[in-house]
């Protein structure tokens, strides 16, 4: 396994001050940029405005996270806007195989979401075209949700899967991430945590940036 990539969400930034906010997170791997229009989930959050304020405010990959009931008609929104990975979920996309093909003839990186009571199963005919599966380990809406235990389980299946296709993207984990946990996800086969309140809560955003990758590759060494 390669390096642990740490991704923390601005949903859980100061808004009021997103140059700043991001700069202590200069040392992660991705900025984790949660999309929720409402319906898909009971809240809304941020529109293609403030992906590329975020793109104008930091040198660090945006991984865009759709959770909108529209992805298949949206998601050339957010690549015009400069995400360089974009995820939808399952659940939502009617023409999954085509959309994240789109997205790839357009040079940007694509992968599917799994809503927590979603089986890996259904990816067994998609795992061969996504550079990235995300799953959740809380249901989608609200940041500072507790990480659900059988997220373990499903990973082992993910990576399985993946192992009989002979296939290695990017496995993500958003939800409930913190230092306490991440070791045991990253030997379940995580390799990008999204980690919200764990970062920007802390006192120094940058030092637990830093101290969650030493984690994770310490478990990955050891898995």
């Amino acid at each position: 396994m390669g390096s642990i990539k740490i991704a923390p969400s601005v949903l859980s930034a100061d808004m009021a001050n997103l140059k700043g906010e991001l700069d202590k997170i200069a040392g992660a791997d991705y900025v984790h940029f949660d999309v929720m229009d409402g319906h898909f989930t009971g809240n809304l959050t941020f529109g293609v405005d403030i992906l590329k304020a975020v793109k104008r405010s930091t040198d660090v990959p945006v991984d865009a996270h759709l959770m909108v009931t529209n992805p298949d008609e949206t998601v050339d929104w957010y690549a015009d806007a400069g995400a360089d990975m974009i995820t939808v979920h399952y659940e939502a996309s009617t023409h999954l195989h085509r959309t994240l093909t789109h997205l790839q003839q357009r040079g940007v990186k694509a992968g599917v979401v799994l809503n927590p009571a979603t089986p890996v199963c259904v990816l067994e005919s998609i795992i061969d075209v996504v550079d990235m599966v995300l799953l959740m380990s809380v249901n989608p809406g609200f940041g500072g949700q507790s990480f659900i235990p059988g997220t373990i389980a499903k990973l082992h299946e993910l990576k399985a899967m993946c192992e009989r296709h002979d296939v290695s993207p990017l496995i993500e984990v958003d939800g409930g991430i913190s230092s306490k946990n991440i070791a045991d996800v990253v030997k379940a086969g995580a390799n990008v945590l999204v980690a919200g309140s764990a970062v920007f809560k802390s006192e120094d955003p940058a030092a637990e940036v830093a101290l969650l990758q030493k984690l994770g590759n310490e478990a990955a060494q050891e898995a």
